[in-house]
């Protein structure tokens, strides 16, 4: 028991470590610094473009200088900066098997060492998540700072949003090694996929608007979305509650604990579905020779 403990802690930690060297070495600590700071600085200001067009199209209720409207604002900034973690998770984690097949064509002899591949992908995930962790509390800083947006995250909510961001953590992670799974059969230009799941994410889970917006068949659909309770508990903890009790979200009057609940079941049923299709698609993979085969077409 002690020595596959260990072997997994080697392998999640070497990954973590390795992933790290790969993406801050492309340049100069202070350039690399100065990327991270600019770039989440550079997606608020998107962010607010965005709001100022909704806003004039909308009329004065959303504007900035309405209570109304600040709550929307805060509602659509807090929820656009923690998505920070969706696109970075899945698309790092979708493209490690790329990477190590056809970039760095590395593959084979990661898997020739005693370590854990599926540790390996999760450990390489962990790096992306601490990336995009630095990139959310840049933007959350510059919101405060120069935009307005209020955080109100209490010590008696800190629990709460614990549990509901590592709970999404581990969810993210599971639907990221699912889908780089899926790349075992498939040639390298898939990526398109770890964009695209993002992107309806980004529609059906309450980031941009509230669920409440579309059609009966979209709220469904947002309903069985996973990330829709994490952004749900995500934004209870950290929004004023004078603020996101205004926004109906369809899941306001449900008790936080129940929310807490169905991101716990969901998060289970995907790091246990990541294992199963990661262990089928590396067997088929063994089995049509193509596990460490490259695509460069």
């Amino acid at each position: 028991m002690n020595a596959t403990v260990n072997r997994h802690w080697r392998s999640f930690k070497w990954a973590t470590w390795l992933g790290w060297q790969i993406e801050s070495n492309w340049t100069e600590p202070w350039l690399f610094a100065v990327y991270s700071v600019v770039k989440p600085v550079a997606g608020a200001f998107i962010l607010v473009f965005m709001y100022l067009v909704f806003a004039a199209i909308g009329g004065s209720q959303s504007t900035l200088a309405s209570a109304a409207g600040l709550a929307r604002f805060n509602f659509v900034y807090i929820g656009n900066a923690f998505f920070i973690f969706v696109g970075n998770t899945l698309f790092g984690t979708f493209q490690v098997i790329q990477a190590d097949r056809e970039w760095y064509q590395t593959l084979r002899y990661v898997y020739m060492s005693p370590i854990s591949y599926y540790t390996y992908i999760v450990g390489r995930a962990a790096t992306k998540v601490l990336v995009a962790a630095f990139a959310v509390l840049i933007t959350l800083g510059f919101g405060v700072a120069f935009l307005n947006i209020r955080i109100d995250l209490t010590f008696g909510e800190l629990p709460l949003f614990l549990a509901a961001f590592l709970l999404g953590m581990f969810t993210l992670v599971g639907i990221g090694v699912c889908l780089a799974a899926l790349s075992f059969l498939t040639a390298r230009h898939i990526h398109g996929l770890a964009e695209g799941i993002p992107g309806i994410f980004y529609l059906f889970c309450g980031v941009l608007f509230p669920l409440t917006v579309l059609p009966p068949w979209g709220q469904s659909l947002g309903h069985a979305i996973p990330l829709t309770y994490w952004f749900e508990l995500i934004r209870r903890t950290v929004m004023p509650s004078a603020y996101w009790e205004t926004i109906p979200t369809g899941l306001e009057g449900v008790d936080p604990l129940v929310v807490l609940l169905a991101l716990a079941f969901s998060a289970t049923v995907f790091f246990l579905l990541s294992i199963g299709l990661f262990r089928l698609m590396e067997h088929l993979a063994r089995k049509a020779g193509k596990l460490d085969m490259t695509t460069s077409y």
